[in-house]
């Protein structure tokens, strides 16, 4: 039986790169986006490619509590353990604090955080009974560093990579890795329409190989956090 690695909001950029990368390894994949036609031309591109592996899809808007719980009962309804889990899922509205619209910050938190940790909270004890696991979030170099604009977004990604840290603790004396990545700018859907070089961003496939290394480790080595940015520095 292959292994299986989760990743949210795959059918495009991160995720879907993420997603690649590992079911180019040989993992069976589980994954979800709000947009069924993109999932379904997803899982007819990787059954095209990799048809020794299984692929499963869910439409799932990781915004609302109850479809991630529905999400992560799924997952566990699947033959094997959860080997990798990439919590990937995340939306970017730039603003100022004192500016921004009336609910930015309420759909930044339930996007970015929110979604992370119910889906955690599904799949985690699982793992910790196996004592086996690696979850990743990814988090942003906003996680670490406050900028103008930011906002909300910048609010969001903070408090991921402290859910982060903390199930960090939680987590390792039960083997299961737990990682922050942060990505500065990378060439995604959340950049179009801006007039800058695509050679100033840093490719998804970056990150995919990034996130593919850290799992690669031995048992006794984690990669708690990973800040990865563009050669020329950071865009904002």
């Amino acid at each position: 039986m292959n292994p299986l690695a989760v990743v949210t909001g795959g059918t495009k950029g991160i995720g879907k790169a993420i997603v690649e990368k590992f079911a180019a390894e040989g993992f069976d994949i589980a994954t979800c986006s709000r947009n069924q036609e993109d999932l379904v031309a997803l899982r007819a591109d990787l059954t095209s490619q990799f048809p020794e592996i299984k692929i499963y899809v869910a439409p799932v808007d990781m915004s609302k509590k109850e479809e991630v719980k529905e999400f992560g009962d799924l997952i566990n309804s699947l033959p094997q353990g959860v080997e990798v889990l990439v919590n990937n899922t995340g939306r970017f509205i730039p603003g100022f604090i004192h500016e921004e619209e009336e609910g930015v910050l309420e759909e930044m938190i339930e996007t970015n955080l929110y979604s992370t940790y119910h889906l955690c909270r599904a799949i985690a004890p699982e793992m910790k009974l196996r004592k086996k696991g690696h979850i990743f979030n990814i988090c942003s170099t906003a996680s670490i560093t406050a900028y103008t604009n930011g906002g909300s977004y910048a609010i969001s990604k903070f408090a991921q990579l402290g859910l982060t840290k903390v199930l960090r603790e939680e987590m390792k004396e039960h083997q299961v890795k737990v990682t922050a990545v942060m990505p500065g700018a990378t060439f995604t859907a959340s950049w179009d329409g801006v007039d800058i070089p695509e050679e100033r961003f840093m490719k998804a496939q970056d990150v995919a190989d990034t996130v593919w290394s850290a799992y690669q480790l031995s048992p006794c080595t984690v990669l708690e956090e990973v800040i990865i940015r563009p050669q020329l520095g950071d865009l904002g």
